[in-house]
Order: C-alpha cells, then structure tokens, then sequence
C-alpha cells in the first residue's frame, strides 16, 4: 500500500478514535455530574439539619433558616486567608441583613480559640464550632481537598447556589447575594 494511503488512513482512524472518546467522556460527564449533583445535595441537606454550638456552647440549628439565602464559611483562627477575608465578610452580611440573607462562621477550631479571635476581630455573623462529621460533609459539597476557607451559599430554595474554595473577594461575593436575593 502507498505511503501516503496509509498515514492518511492513520489520520482518519486516530480522527475517529479521538471523536469517540471525546464523546464518551462528555456522556460519561453528565453522569458524574448528576452523581456530584445528587451527592452535593444529600451533603448540603445532613448539613442544614446540624445544630452547631457557637463559642458559647449555644446550639445554632441552621434548619431555622430556612427559605433564606444562607452563607455557610468554613475558616478556622489558624488560617491566614480565612482571617483576611472576614472584614469583607462581616461587611457584606451587614449589608445583606435585611434582605433575607444569613452567615454562619463554621469554625474548624476549638470554642476558647474562636471566642479569643471574636474578641480581637468583631464579625457581624454567628461564628459557629464545626463537629468532625461536619468538616467530612465538605468534601462531598466540592471541597475534595478539604481546604480552608471554604464557602457555600444556599439559594432561598434550599439549592446550592455557589461553592467557592478559597477567600472570596466582597465583590465577588456582593455579585452574587444581588443575584440570589432579587425578586
């Protein structure tokens, strides 16, 4: 067979090959994405029927909230990005207070921890302790590395409406509570 016949028959069948693949890999996506849906949703659900006790040893059901926007930062004192985006934080739940808007600081610390960094550096949000079974609902809300800060934000429907690992900037977060908070 001609030289050029057969690297042009190469050509077509890695062509092919790599349009199957391609293919298969999208079908197989939208499976994987429908199971992290689901799984995210289960994860989101267990979580919002915890009761988390704030650095008074008050129990703080987060199921209270329902039919707001909740905004649900884990941060722990010892992590330096969590510690610098909490004045943006505590600004926009200040701003947000009054449409329909809630934070919670779910603190991956010690109650004596958390209630020292409180009495440095006031938030305008309940600063809550995270339980271990908490921490591990993370993981399957998309935090697979199980970094901090970690921030989810429930819609008015109880659906996930962000999921942001790492510090979130104030407009970053202020655009997206407009968008979830209009009527």
């Amino acid at each position: 067979m001609n030289r050029t016949v057969t690297v042009v028959l190469v050509v077509i069948v890695a062509l092919a090959a790599g349009a199957a693949g391609v293919f298969t890999a999208r079908r197989g996506d939208s499976a994987v994405q429908a199971n992290a849906s689901a799984e995210q949703s289960a994860a989101l659900a267990t979580l919002l029927a915890l009761d988390f006790p704030d650095n008074a040893a008050n129990k703080r059901p987060l199921s209270g909230w329902e039919g707001k926007v909740l905004v649900l930062n884990f941060w722990a004192t010892w992590c330096p990005p969590c510690r610098k985006e909490m004045p943006a934080l505590s600004a926009i739940s200040t701003k947000y207070r009054d449409r329909g808007v809630q934070f919670f600081g779910i603190s991956i610390d010690t109650e004596s921890n958390v209630r020292s960094f409180q009495t440095q550096t006031p938030v305008s949000y309940p600063l809550l302790i995270a339980s271990p079974s908490a921490v591990q609902l993370t993981e399957a809300l998309g935090n697979t590395v199980q970094a901090l800060p970690f921030t989810v934000i429930v819609d008015k429907n109880g659906k996930i409406g962000l999921v942001k690992l790492g510090p979130m900037s104030e407009d970053e977060l202020d655009r997206k509570l407009a968008e979830l908070t209009r009527s």
